[in-house]
């Protein structure tokens, strides 16, 4: 349920809409259901027939059919390696996926795997106890170099970890390599560069950023982007709860945002961004801030890589600053009631497996989690080495980074935002008043 990736083919995430439940309002109205609902409405909206164990096969749960092809071939090679493949059961429905999880592992009738995001919707996952402490798979990944220590803390919950890495993507500008060509512009390496490149592309009728609020979710790239690259151990405050939006920080990065609107550097905040690639071939668009798991819909478009395209990691907005990057990573969880937990446990244990993780990278087109295997896409790798070259921090991706209910609610804000760009107090206000309020309940046990 990793709210925002679109992954390849057709489906886009996002947190709950305006007006939907919270995962607070989901348990209080579900806490009577039990198992046997849950497993009906699993069964109900799952791609596949049954949701009962099927020897030699962990069933994994998830929110995206469109990845089906892609778990069956990992599936094919977990076979091989640990004599258990995957059995995709899918459920397309953001709400629905998520009450089925959150009621499901508390019984017997729980998949052997479910997806899940990191972070925070990992850790309020684990607190209701219901899944498996996978610190012996963890270290045993790290042991022989196939995860980024890095990654520990979006899957660590009160000492235990109880995620494995699916993938790792990280948030670039994907940039149209004739449209910079033809205007004489580089990959910028500074800021000034990169405000320049703005400069002329603008002058010459082309837009230099794609930035849109719609499908609500995208309302943050933004934001995590410029808080970042202004101080990233800011960003790691705020995000933990230990800064506040009210802080100068903040207010500089939106105020830059403000003035890159200002300056009509942007699409409208309601651009359709799966329009994104077809607006960069056409050459009206120039660049294109998504995590680089639009590699694929990209591809898709027609654009090919390293002729067509290219990606970069935005520069800092002022010298010297620690170099970072944005970065996602969706996890496999073991819930401990599974039916068939030896096969849940056997597959999570082996994903990370370079075997496995040069099938599924290349499926998605993306960067793998496993640190060791290279991105078959040129653009992506390139992006990779940049990460390892400047030794970049790796930070929580927004969505994930703070407890589910205030980051649902501060989207809202910074979409808003968006539409009204020079309303900057009034927005961290708000966001900032949330936050002491969602922080608080959650210090005391609440998600």
């Amino acid at each position: 349920m990793q709210p925002g990736r679109t992954d390849p083919g057709t489906r886009t995430r996002g947190p709950i809409p305006p007006g939907g439940p919270t995962r607070r309002g989901v348990l209080a109205g579900l806490a009577g259901l039990g198992g046997l609902a849950a497993a009906a409405a699993l069964s109900g909206c799952a791609r596949g027939s049954s949701t009962s164990s099927v020897p030699g096969a962990a069933n994994l749960y998830n929110d995206n059919a469109t990845w089906s092809d892609g778990y069956e071939k990992a599936g094919a090679v977990l076979k091989r390696i640990c004599g258990f493949d995957l059995r995709p059961l899918s459920n397309a429905s953001t709400t629905s996926y998520q009450e089925v999880v959150q009621t499901s592992v508390q019984t017997s009738r729980a998949a052997d795997v479910v997806k899940w995001a990191s972070g925070y919707p990992l850790f309020s996952l684990a607190r209701s106890g219901g899944l498996t402490e996978l610190g012996p798979v963890w270290e045993d990944a790290v042991r022989k170099g196939w995860v980024s220590p890095q990654l520990r803390r979006g899957v660590t919950f009160q000492g235990g970890i109880y995620g494995i890495p699916l993938y790792q993507s990280s948030y670039v500008f994907f940039y149209a390599k004739p449209v910079f060509a033809k205007y004489g512009l580089h990959e910028p390496a500074t800021w000034g560069e990169f405000t320049h490149n703005a400069e002329v592309l603008k002058r010459n009728g082309v837009t230099p950023f794609l930035a849109t609020q719609n499908g609500v979710w995208p309302a943050f790239e933004w934001f995590e982007e410029l808080v970042s690259k202004l101080d990233p151990d800011f960003y790691t405050r705020l995000v933990n709860g230990r800064a506040k939006y009210t802080d100068d920080t903040v207010r500089e990065a939106m105020t830059i945002w403000r003035d890159f609107y200002a300056k009509g550097w942007m699409t409208a905040p309601d651009f359709d961004g799966a329009n994104g690639p077809a607006q960069m071939k056409a050459g009206k668009l120039a660049m294109f801030l998504h995590g680089s798991w639009e590699s694929a819909a990209i591809a898709a478009a027609g654009l090919r890589p390293d002729v067509d395209y290219g990606a970069f990691v935005m520069p800092t907005v002022h010298a010297g600053t620690k170099q970072s990057v944005i970065t996602e990573s969706g996890v496999f969880a073991v819930p401990k009631r599974a039916a068939n937990h030896p096969g849940g446990l056997a597959v999570v244990s082996h994903w990370l497996d370079p075997r496995v993780q040069r099938v599924w990278s290349d499926f998605l087109q993306d960067s793998s989690a496993n640190p060791t295997v290279p991105a078959g896409n040129p653009v992506i790798e390139a992006v990779q080495q940049d990460i390892a070259r400047n030794r970049r921090t790796l930070l929580t991706r927004y969505n994930e980074a703070s407890p589910p209910n205030l980051i649902q609610g501060n989207i809202l804000d910074l979409g808003n935002f968006m539409i009204h760009p020079t309303a900057i107090r009034s927005t961290l206000e708000s966001m900032q008043k949330r936050a002491d309020q969602e922080w608080d309940i959650w210090r005391k046990g609440g998600s």
